[in-house]
C-alpha cells in the first residue's frame, strides 16, 4: 500500500491584530489529531474530507496527524506554531510516499512571515526531492518563493465564496497518484506583480468580472504538455512581509512553458488590478435602505465586510448594529457580536430575562464604542451547528456559549467566539429562520454570498471602518517591497 501523509494547518494571519493566535484559538474552532480527523470529516465538503474519500481509490494508507482551524487573527505564537509543526514532522519522520496538505498560505508566526514556506521546506529537506509534496491554498493566500521552490504543486480554491475545497483536494490526489505512477516530479513557478491586490480580490460571484475570466484562461492553460496546475491567488494584503500579495503559481514539467503562463497571467492581473464587482456603502446609507424595503418580502443582506473576523477582524464593532438600533428596524437580526462577557451576563439573568449590557466594542473601541443597551435573553446556547452549505456543507461549528437577544426590533446573536457567518443554520439555531426577516445582518465579507445571496431582496456590502478596510493607507506598513500598488500609485 501506498503511504500518504495528510494534514491540515490553516491560520490567515492579520497582521495587524492585537489578538495572539494560540493553541486555545484553535480549540475554539478545531484541533484534532489522529483518530479524531476521519469522523470528524467523513462526508464532509472540505479537503480532509476528499483525502479521506481519495484513499480507498487510490490505495492509500493514510497517515493523518494533525487537522487544525483557528478563525483570522494575529501571529501565532511561537510554541503553538511549534507543537502544530511538530506533529507533522513527526508524521514525516515516518517517511511516507507523499504528502498532501492543507494550508492557507498566509500565516505567520512571531518569528516567522512565511509559515507554509518553512514547514513545506523542511518536509522536502526530510524527504528529498523524489517525494511529492503537494499543498491546497486559500484563494487568498501570499505565495512566496520559498513554497514553490519546495512543493510540487500549490493548487488554491478557485471559488470565492470557498465552496470548492473538496473539489481542489480530490485534485491534489488525482496529480499525486499520477506523479507516483509515472516518476513524474513537476515544479512549481511563481509570479508576482507591485501590487497588495488584484483579481478583484477573487471574488467570483459576478459572470464575466476579472477573476472568472482569468480562471477560464487558467483552466484553459491547465493540462496542456506540461503544466499541470495553474493556480490564481487574491492575497492577503492585511500582511506585512516582502512578498505580500496576488501570484500566479504553474506547476509542471515544462518550466519554460510554466513561466511564461505565470508571467503572462500575472501581467493582466496587474493590468486589471483596478477593477472591482463591489462597491463599499456606509453605515447610515445601508441602515436607510434596508429600512425603506421592510415588509418587502425578501430579505435586505447587510455585510460588515470591514469588521469580518474571516479576515482577522475583531467581530465586536459596533457601528452597524448601533445604526440598526437607532434606526428603529423592525424584524432584523444580526450575527454576531462576539463578547463573552456578555454572554456569561446572558446566562446568570437566564432565558426570558430583560438585562442591561454594555455590548461589544471591547477590544478596539476605536471600531465602535460599547453599546448600551437593555436587552431581551430569547434564548440560550452552547453554540454549535452544522453547516448546510454549500460552504463547509457537514462541518460542525462553534459559537461558544452564546445568546440571542432582542433590542426592540432587533434580534442578536452574541457569542464567546469570532465567527465569520456563512451559514444560515447560525439563526436556525436560535429558531430565527433568515429568510423570514427583513434585514439580515452578517460579519463577512463574501463567504456569506453562497447561503444568503439567493434569497436576498438585496445585498450591501457595509464599510463600518473597522480592522479589515480596504483602504491599505490606514495601515503601517514596514516590510513590504515598495513601490507597491496602491500605496505609492
Amino acid at each position: 500500500m501506498t503511504r500518504v501523509l495528510i494534514a491540515q494547518i490553516m491560520h490567515e494571519t492579520n497582521g495587524f491584530s492585537r489578538l495572539p493566535t494560540t493553541l486555545e484559538s484553535y480549540r475554539a474552532r478545531y484541533l484534532l489529531e489522529g483518530d479524531a480527523i476521519p469522523g470528524h470529516f467523513k462526508g464532509t465538503s472540505t479537503e480532509i474530507g476528499a483525502l479521506l474519500e481519495a484513499a480507498p481509490r487510490f490505495g492509500w494508507t493514510l497517515d493523518h496527524p494533525i487537522a487544525a482551524n483557528a478563525t483570522p487573527s494575529g501571529k501565532v505564537e511561537t510554541s503553538c506554531w511549534g507543537y502544530l509543526k511538530g506533529k507533522v514532522m513527526a508524521a514525516a519522520e515516518r517517511k511516507p510516499d507523499a504528502v498532501v496538505l492543507a494550508l492557507h498560505g498566509a500565516m505567520m508566526t512571531e518569528e516567522c512571515d512565511d509559515a507554509e514556506g518553512e514547514l513545506l521546506s523542511e518536509l522536502r529537506a526530510l524527504l528529498g526531492e523524489r517525494t511529492p509534496i503537494v499543498a491546497t491554498l486559500d484563494l487568498h493566500a501570499n505565495v512566496t518563493d520559498r513554497m514553490a521552490a519546495a512543493a510540487n504543486a500549490l493548487i488554491a480554491y478557485r471559488t470565492y465564496p470557498h465552496v470548492d475545497q473538496h473539489e481542489r483536494a480530490g485534485q491534489a490526489a488525482a496529480l499525486v497518484d499520477r506523479w507516483l505512477a509515472s516518476g513524474e516530479r513537476p515544479r512549481c513557478h511563481v509570479a508576482r506583480r507591485a501590487t497588495l491586490d488584484g483579481f478583484d480580490h477573487g471574488r467570483t460571484t459576478t459572470p464575466g468580472a476579472i477573476m472568472p475570466r482569468m480562471l477560464a484562461r487558467a483552466a484553459g492553460a491547465e493540462g496542456k504538455p506540461g503544466v499541470d496546475v495553474v493556480s490564481l491567488h487574491a492575497g492577503f494584503a492585511w500582511a506585512d512581509f516582502a512578498e505580500v500579495g496576488p501570484s500566479v503559481a504553474v506547476s509542471g514539467g515544462d518550466p519554460v512553458a510554466c513561466r511564461r503562463i505565470a508571467d503572462e497571467l500575472a501581467d493582466d492581473m496587474y493590468r486589471t488590478r483596478e477593477e472591482t464587482t463591489v462597491r463599499l456603502v456606509p453605515v447610515a446609507d445601508a441602515v436607510a435602505e434596508a429600512k425603506r424595503h421592510q415588509g418587502s418580502g425578501r430579505p435586505t443582506v447587510l455585510a460588515d465586510m470591514t469588521d469580518n473576523p474571516g479576515g482577522g477582524a475583531y467581530g465586536d464593532a459596533t457601528r452597524l448594529l448601533g445604526a440598526m438600533i437607532e434606526a428603529k428596524l423592525e424584524n432584523a437580526a444580526l450575527a454576531s457580536i462576539a463578547d463573552p462577557a456578555c454572554v456569561a451576563a446572558c446566562r446568570a439573568a437566564g432565558q426570558g430575562a430583560t438585562i442591561d449590557l454594555r455590548l461589544g466594542g471591547k477590544i478596539d473601541p476605536s471600531f465602535g464604542e460599547p453599546l448600551s443597551v437593555a436587552a431581551v435573553v430569547e434564548k440560550l446556547s452552547e453554540g454549535t451547528f452544522v453547516c448546510e452549505g454549500p460552504m463547509w456543507k457537514g462541518l460542525p461549528i462553534s459559537l461558544g456559549d452564546s445568546a440571542l437577544i432582542r433590542i426592540g426590533g432587533v434580534r442578536v446573536v452574541v457569542a464567546s467566539h469570532r465567527v465569520q457567518i456563512t451559514d444560515r443554520n447560525v439563526f436556525r439555531l436560535f429558531g430565527v429562520e433568515p429568510g423570514s426577516l427583513d434585514t439580515v445582518a452578517v460579519k463577512s465579507a463574501q463567504h456569506f454570498r453562497a447561503a444568503y445571496q439567493p434569497t436576498a431582496r438585496a445585498v450591501i456590502v457595509v464599510d463600518s471602518g473597522a480592522l479589515c478596510s480596504p483602504d491599505y493607507r490606514r495601515f503601517s506598513y514596514g516590510k513590504l517591497r515598495r513601490p507597491i500598488w496602491p500605496l505609492d500609485s
